[in-house]
């Protein structure tokens, strides 16, 4: 009769197996066919395929060096094996026998997992292969900047597993040969059997010979990478004391190597290694730690400055080069000049796009008007600027995306086959705003409905920023498009993205995948049925294009065809940069070398390179042939819209407070120090920083420019401001524009201090306060105009128990002058209308369709009359206007106590234009 153990212990061993490998075998599978979706088969296929390699090579490596280190100890009888009793009994048991049968296991196991930690380093490998050179050259050893990045972590690398390899030995031999009775412990040292010497010490050579490699190319590398603090890289003591202390332990390595081998040969292998270990050991504790210690404290300290000199001039240079802050343009400002009306009429588009709604403020307004169903949901507004009926004009704007755990009854159904997609956007103007005092839509409502020359003509969106379940489409069951009044519309899926469902074994690899049997069960999903999955735009991005770092918000555009897309900043980066500041994460160099457009509809990926001459986006692109396109093939109504990536210039305003100091004294004394003033919200304090459209000083043509203030630090006063520029031939250059030191341009903090000591708009803000309203101070603007600075602050108004913030007013600080006044034109006239050279002069177009723009002209009849008048006479026509709009919008809407105020204050208006009328 057989033997059914085998059987047994063979089911037993299948059953953990197949439940690794069926989830193991789905998710590749559905990633691969995932991968021929987008189109990056190669980066799927070339990155399981160094992985398998590495697994491979360095597993059977380790095989070899642990299974025949082992196997070669372990030859042979043993004459005197070591029993081990058990208690009292006679019962003994042969430790050097079970060692024997422990071997095995222990080398697999070991190998497995030296196997598995090689493939962590696939991109490390793909690198070296691909590596190109930066055409710049470290200070210290003159070594190409490529060589840090792309060879010594693959050195490091290959001599950590070498080295790692051997010291298992030693660990694993030691104890082996121990219980063997080749090493026997003796009062008066050890007795090592000749073989089992010279086994051991041929190991301990090789040990000491790798640390001597990695002593002499991969540590003394590392010293260009040491962080003091004021100095990123090598200073002097590591110069004249550690380095030569590496260059001195990598040679005592090489003598210990010699000396273990010599004591193994003369069978005095103890000797001889505690000889080796002694000397290496002392020579790295005094000469690379006590030593440079010593000289740190006693010669550097004392006349840091002196010392550290040229190597400071190294760190700062590197850094400006490394974070591309060399190329910065800065441009000296004569002074804060005095503005005038001119000025201001010379700068109308500046003026025209001066953004008076904030983020927070119209995200909610959003929220309320325009979700329209409790499962839509907007999660954060972008700047973009478009050319509208013939007019350059910043915009902000917001997705309208499908949140799924809002669905009022959450099935599978529901969930995955029904509910598939968000709809079209909204967008707003930054500066315009209704009477009520919301803001006025360009994009609105189900579907879409546009304004002027914009169009949106596909507004599914099937790829977003919420989108993080899988759908289903072109199934049983119709998918929802969206509400119209108390019906729904239902639309198929017409467009490319998607992966089959197939035969019947797709379907159960994709049911395995997702985790539900209903996948594979239900009668809805059919073969001709695609599945959209990793739909979310920053997992979609990083799972396609792996080593690349992605910008905090990818944003959607409108193109000119209607169809909606994502644009995502990538970054090429590495920590390996010589001498160069590293951010928390080790970043020391970073390039906006990719922008990666995602369409929303089809979910297709493609990225196109911006910075061809950025040397690591070219070893990836020649790891990966064809991922990247030429920036000049992105589609031409999608390339105005790329803007300069928030987290680069974050970090690069940063740097530049300290790093525009460019010699060594004056940035160690920090002298001139910068920084970026914040602004403090209930939710924490954020960066200074603003989209903003303008003329920049010196130049023709109004431009999208990203901008950050300088104060110096520790005071509030204005010192310089930044700029990224964003369009056509200027896009990527960085422009600093400085104040003169003996200057004083008010900061923005001390402008929030001027406007909340203002006793007008105080009394109006407790005013408001007193009747239950929230004032919500908008975000102060600054606002360069010539070589001078206008501050614009919105004021919102939210009504007790209400959610939609409403402008209400402006305020507007210029120099020592602040005003408050409904509008921005309101608050500009009466800054400038009365102090200027030339008085204030407005031509108003009074049209005669409405009696009260007649009356408040202080014209009667019909057609178009020219007026001229002053900038009090301007603000109360502006007045007038909005007092009359506002009570025919309240009688349209039924409100007949808000249409009695407008129409009393319209009274007054008119009154005082009459009395200003009489007594000009």
């Amino acid at each position: 009769m057989s033997n059914p153990r085998p059987f047994r212990l063979l089911l037993l061993l299948a059953i953990p197996a197949a439940l690794f490998l069926l989830p193991t075998l789905s998710g590749l599978l559905t990633d691969w066919w995932w991968f021929q979706e987008v189109g990056y088969e190669v980066v799927f296929t070339k990155s399981i395929v160094t992985k398998l390699a590495l697994f491979l090579g360095a597993g059977t490596l380790a095989l070899l060096v642990l299974g025949g280190n082992l196997s070669f100890a372990q030859r042979g009888a043993v004459p005197e094996p070591v029993l081990v009793k058990i208690g009292d009994a006679t019962q003994t048991i042969d430790l050097t026998g079970a060692l024997r049968k422990f071997t095995r296991p222990i080398t697999l196991v070991l190998s497995l997992m030296i196997a598995l930690g090689a493939t962590a380093m696939w991109d490390t490998v793909l690198l070296f292969f691909s590596r190109m050179p930066f055409g710049a050259s470290d200070p210290v050893f003159s070594r190409d900047i490529g060589w840090y990045v792309f060879s010594l972590p693959a050195l490091s690398a290959l001599l950590g597993v070498l080295r790692s390899l051997v010291t298992l030995s030693l660990f694993l031999l030691l104890p082996l040969y121990f219980f063997r009775g080749d090493v026997i412990l003796l009062p008066r040292g050890l007795r090592i059997e000749p073989t089992a010497g010279r086994h051991l010490g041929l190991l301990l050579a090789a040990w000491f010979l790798l640390g001597g490699v990695e002593l002499w190319f991969v540590d003394s590398a590392n010293l260009l990478f040491t962080n003091k603090g004021t100095l990123v890289g090598a200073g002097y003591a590591d110069l004249n004391a550690t380095l030569p202390a590496i260059r001195i332990s990598a040679v005592v390595a090489v003598v210990a190597a010699i000396l273990a081998v010599v004591g193994a040969m003369r069978g005095q292998l103890g000797w001889y290694a505690f000889l080796g270990v002694a000397s290496y050991a002392i020579v790295g504790v005094l000469g690379r730690g006590v030593v440079p210690s010593l000289i740190q404290k006693f010669v550097v300290a004392p006349t840091e400055l002196t010392r550290e000199t040229p190597y400071l001039a190294h760190h700062i240079d590197a850094t400006r080069r490394a974070w591309s802050i060399d190329s910065v343009e800065v441009r000296a400002l004569a002074g804060e000049t005095r503005l005038t009306l001119n000025d201001i009429q010379a700068n109308t588009p500046t003026i025209d796009n001066v953004r008076l709604w904030d983020r927070a403020p119209l995200l909610r307004t959003f929220k309320q008007l325009q979700e329209i169903r409790t499962y839509y949901d907007f999660v954060s507004v972008d700047d973009d600027r478009y050319w509208i009926d013939g007019k350059y004009r910043q915009v902000l704007l917001s997705p309208r995306e499908l949140n799924t755990s809002a669905l009022p009854t959450r099935t599978f159904i529901n969930e995955h086959l029904t509910f598939t997609h968000g709809m079209g956007l909204t967008m707003s103007p930054v500066n315009e705003v209704t009477t009520q005092g919301l803001p006025v839509l360009f994009v609105q409502d189900l579907p879409p409905e546009t304004t002027g020359s914009l169009k949106v003509t596909r507004p599914q969106i099937y790829f977003g920023e919420l989108t993080s379940s899988h759908v289903f489409v072109n199934t049983k069951q119709e998918e929802f498009d969206f509400p119209s009044g108390e019906a729904n519309v239902f639309r198929a899926y017409t467009g490319t993205g998607g992966v089959d469902v197939g035969n019947i074994f797709r379907r159960s690899l994709l049911a395995l995948h997702f985790g539900s049997s209903k996948v594979l069960l239900s009668g809805d999903i059919t073969s001709d049925s695609r599945v959209l999955y990793t739909r979310n735009v920053v997992d979609r991005i990083k799972k396609a294009l792996p080593f690349l770092k992605l910008d905090r918000d990818p944003y959607m555009v409108v193109a000119d065809d209607g169809t909606l897309h994502w644009i995502q900043d990538a970054f090429t980066s590495t920590a390996l940069y010589p001498y160069s500041y590293r951010t928390p994460d080790g970043t020391s160099y970073m390039r906006n070398s990719v922008k990666v457009v995602v369409d929303a509809y089809n979910g297709s990926i493609k990225a196109y390179l911006a910075l061809p001459n950025d040397p690591i986006a070219q070893a990836w692109n020649a790891v990966y042939p064809g991922i990247f396109l030429p920036l000049s093939e992105m589609q031409a109504d999608l390339l105005p819209h790329i803007r300069y990536p928030d987290d680069l210039f974050r970090l690069q305003t940063s740097l530049y407070t300290i790093y525009h100091m460019d010699t060594p004294a004056e940035f160690y004394n920090r002298e001139d120090e910068w920084q970026i003033p914040v602004i403090d919200r209930t939710d924490g304090s954020v960066p200074f920083m603003r989209h903003i459209i303008m003329r920049l000083p010196d130049e023709e043509e109004a431009e999208f420019i990203y901008m950050a203030p300088f104060t110096p630090r520790g005071k509030d006063n204005l010192a310089a401001w930044m700029v990224a520029r964003n369009d056509g031939e200027q896009y990527g250059k960085l422009r600093v524009y400085q104040f003169p030191r003996q200057s004083l341009v008010f900061g923005p903090r001390q402008i929030e201090n001027r406007i909340s000591q203002d006793t007008e708009i105080s009394r109006q803000i407790s005013l408001w306060d007193q009747r239950g309203s929230q004032v919500i101070r908008g975000d102060l603007l600054v606002i360069p105009i010539e070589s001078a600075l206008l501050y614009v602050q919105p004021i919102y108004l939210q009504a007790e128990g209400g959610r939609i913030p409403e402008l209400k007013r402006v305020v507007i600080a210029y120099q020592n002058q602040v005003v408050m006044r409904e509008t921005l034109d309101a608050g500009l006239a009466a800054l400038f209308g009365g102090s200027n050279d030339a008085p204030l002069a407005t031509t108003l177009d009074i049209g005669a369709d409405s009696p009260a723009d007649i009356a408040a002209a202080g014209v009667a009849g019909a057609g178009v009359t020219t007026v001229e008048v002053g900038a009090d006479m301007a603000n109360l026509i502006a007045e007038a206007r909005r007092r009359y709009q506002s009570a025919v919008d309240a009688q349209r809407e039924g409100d007949w106590t808000r249409y009695g105020e407008e129409l009393r204050a319209l009274g007054g208006v008119l009154e005082r234009l009459e009395a200003m009328r009489q007594n000009p």
